[in-house]
């Protein structure tokens, strides 16, 4: 077996760990080897790692001590490397915690080591392959009976840089006779009774077969993983969205990849673990941010939201906005510096006509019309004038000026066609009554009397598509009548071609670095733009509505209204989609009846699913349980193997007075604690007891009580069962299951996901009777 030495580096030495002329060369472990080599040759990776990162926090410090000097190429040059080297020390330091987790020894009698990132020596000998290399593939996908080559899959366990043990999983029988003795139950198991911590877990090491062909799947299409309860569906979407940030670098490094989750504290729970996997320029939004700048509220009625979920709000934006535009009945006169001009009906008619001819968005087009009335105006002014003064031949040509700074030609042009923004729309048709009844004739009185509400209400969660609707047709606000815009773009034409330049002189540099795919002129164009400013694909895309995405992960994926789906697909004009989500949880008030009926509108005929069916989280008697209270209530659910039985059974209790359950909950956690020995367990409640409840436990357990939605960082958090979806908790106190399903409209998707956010134990408090199956 060939050996892969590492010297230790410099930094290493400068942070208190062996020095270079103390160190010893480290050889890659022997087959047999126990857990001090493995000890010596993973804190020779990080060794290998520090010195990669002084490398290059030295180099960026040096391409940045030149400063803005010589011509526009040199300076693009000095941007791309400073752009490779911030990039490359982002990914460097994202990756330290747990750097790597796996071994594969092969047939061949070879051995990898599987980790976060990839790393080489100095020599270019490869010390540690990406998960997401192809050759990496085997660590997940090979099983006893279908060996793939590899002969025993080691599995390390590391807290932050240290090793605290090791576990093998023997898949060629022979290798038992070698004497290895590192058994166990298996690192996914161990993962799974580890205790919760308000993150997600990191459990890149224990991706299963099963999940891994799915990450691993061609990007093209919309691919659904359909998953219940515990079957890591949001493990496999970010892993996915790693995966394929890898495999398609230069296609995804300029478009980004957006990850939409249901809520915020979702985002926050596994806002850490794509930087542990190795990658930082991922755009996260939760449902209530896909409008930039709009931080949206609940949608208080759900049968509110449902209305605002349909599809005829496309109709019902482009009437809304269409209405904006008005002729004049009868001639208008505007006065210009002293002068009367008649403005006619036809006049503004054929204005508007020619506007609209440019098939540009609605304020745009109104920099035309703006632009052909001044110019008519101006013309029949200028004729009066000649005939006040004949023979006069002075030059006029400052009339269009005097035309468009008139304030009656503004008041006129501004009633015919009033500049608009999203909000403004919106606001608009919620407020006038009238308004709304021109424009939606689709709806019937009640749901446009349902809608109503007063000028200057926050936009809602369900509003947000609809702003994005409107903006499409409006269009932004060009008070320069597209003047700017055509100095940009020549500016931008400019920037790129001195970028080209300057990526083609540096690309041999970097090649014999051995560093590749971590520049593009794009990049460097748009540093230079931003006045030196550094901003990533996936910040420019995070403000930018009109961004589209080279690729659009859902989690929860079921809750999506047809509105919402509208917007990610403007998103992502290619439909390269990954939506995760189980049909049986749906609970809001447009969640899909089949993952057919989501994509009907948009993507019927590139639409793959995928089926998820082991449940590693949720205990078997618990899954018993949920899956029984599903099926009385006529909801099926996806029929799953669960891999562990449960420790703790659940427990019922039951008070007959209502006003007892803000107590009996506090009590709940306590004694759920006590039954665990410790970890992260939850409340989920009705909306309408969930605040009493967090008073109560904050009474009770002090700065140990998350808040809410907002934090997941402590031990104990109380939540709604809207506010649970996608997260995990060692134990779970579940109230008043029966207001669960009413303030759900009866659906069994809410109480479903509910009873399955537990890793450990459920206890159910209730003072109503319990719905059936229980």
């Amino acid at each position: 077996m060939s050996e892969s030495k590492i010297k230790p580096s410099a930094a290493a030495s400068q942070n208190g760990r062996q020095s270079d002329e103390h160190a010893d060369v480290i050889a890659l472990p022997s087959i047999n080897a126990g857990i001090e080599q493995e000890r010596e040759y993973v804190a020779a990776l990080y060794r290998r790692l520090d010195q990669l990162r002084e490398e290059n926090h030295q180099q960026l410090s040096k391409v940045r001590a030149t400063g803005a000097v010589g011509t526009m190429q040199n300076i693009s040059e000095r941007d791309a490397f400073a752009t490779m080297y911030e990039d490359r020390l982002a990914q460097l330091s994202a990756v330290d915690d747990r750097l790597v987790f796996g071994r594969l020894d092969l047939d061949n009698g070879d051995s990898r080591y599987i980790g976060r990132i990839g790393l080489t020596s100095e020599a270019r000998q490869r010390l540690m392959l990406d998960w997401r290399a192809p050759e990496a593939g085997v660590f997940y996908q090979a099983t006893a009976f279908d060996r793939q080559g590899v002969r025993r899959r080691r599995h390390l366990m590391l807290k932050r840089r240290a090793v605290q043990g090791l576990e093998d999983e023997v898949l060629d029988a022979t290798v038992l006779d070698e004497g290895t003795e590192n058994h166990g139950d298996g690192a996914l198991l161990a993962a799974l009774k580890a205790r919760r911590t308000g993150q997600m877990g990191d459990i890149v090491a224990t991706i299963q077969s099963e999940q891994d062909g799915i990450i691993r799947a061609d990007r093209s299409g919309v691919l659904v993983v359909q998953g219940g309860p515990g079957t890591g569906k949001t493990a496999v979407a970010l892993h996915r969205a790693a995966y394929l940030l890898y495999a398609h670098r230069e296609r995804l490094k300029s478009a980004g990849v957006l990850i939409v989750g249901p809520n915020s504290t979702f985002m926050s729970y596994i806002e850490r673990v794509l930087p542990s996997l190795g990658e930082t320029g991922v755009v996260m939004s939760s449902l209530a941010d896909l409008y930039p700048g709009v931080r949206s509220v609940e949608e208080p009625d759900p049968h509110v939201a449902a209305i605002k979920g349909r599809l005829d709000w496309v109709q019902i934006i482009a009437d809304a906005v269409a209405h904006r535009r008005r002729t004049i009945a009868q001639p208008r006169d505007v006065t210009v510096e002293g002068v009367k001009v008649t403005v006619t009906p036809k006049m503004i008619k054929r204005g508007i006509e020619r506007a609209k001819a440019t098939g540009k968005p609605y304020n745009e087009a109104r920099s035309t019309f703006v632009k052909v009335m001044v110019r008519e105006i101006a013309e029949k002014l200028e004729r009066i004038l000649q005939q006040r003064s004949a023979g006069n031949d002075a030059d006029r040509s400052y009339l269009d000026e005097e035309v468009r700074q008139a304030r009656d030609v503004r008041v006129l042009l501004n009633l015919c066609w009033m500049p608009r923004t999203p909000q403004a729309l919106l606001e608009d048709l919620f407020s006038k009554p009238n308004y709304l009844a021109d424009v939606a004739p689709q709806l019937t009185k009640d749901e446009r009397r349902l809608l109503q509400r007063s000028p200057g209400s926050a936009f809602t969660i369900a509003d947000a598509p609809l702003l994005d609707e409107a903006a499409e047709l409006l269009g932004d606000l060009d008070e320069s009548a597209g003047r700017d815009e055509i100095r940009k773009k020549l500016s931008r034409e400019k920037d790129l071609e001195n970028a080209r330049k300057a990526v083609e002189n540096a690309t041999p540099q970097l090649e014999e670095m051995g560093i590749e795919g971590f520049l593009d002129a794009e990049a460097v164009a748009n540093m230079n733009a931003d006045g030196g400013q550094r901003m990533t694909a996936s910040e420019r895309a995070g403000v930018d509505r009109t961004w589209t995405y080279g690729h659009i992960v859902v989690d929860e994926a079921q809750e999506l209204s047809p509105m919402q789906w509208n917007v990610l697909m403007r998103r992502c004009p290619m439909k390269s989609f990954t939506a995760v989500g189980d049909i049986a949880q749906g609970s809001s008030p447009s969640a899909a009846s089949s993952w057919e009926q989501a994509f009907a509108p948009f993507a019927d005929d590139r639409l793959r699913v995928e089926e998820l069916t082991v449940n590693y989280r949720t205990p078997r008697n618990i899954v018993e349980l949920a899956e029984r209270v599903a099926a009385a209530n006529g909801l099926q659910t996806t029929q799953l193997r669960t891999v562990r039985d449960g420790e703790y059974e659940p427990i019922i209790e039951h008070y007959d007075d209502a006003s007892a359950l803000v107590t009996a909950a506090t009590d709940a956690v306590s004694a759920e604690q006590q039954r665990l020995g410790e970890g992260l367990v939850a409340v989920i409640a009705p909306v309408n007891l969930v605040g009493g409840i967090r008073r109560s436990l904050r009474n009770t357990f002090g700065k140990r009580l998350g808040a809410g939605a907002g934090s997941m960082a402590q031990d104990v958090v109380a939540l709604t069962a809207d506010e649970a979806k996608g997260l995990e908790f060692d134990g779970v106190v579940l109230v008043e299951p029966a207001a669960l399903l009413e303030e759900s409209n009866g659906r069994v998707g809410s109480l479903y996901v509910a009873m399955t956010r537990s890793t450990q134990s459920l206890r159910v408090v209730a003072s109503r009777d319990l719905p059936a199956g229980f």
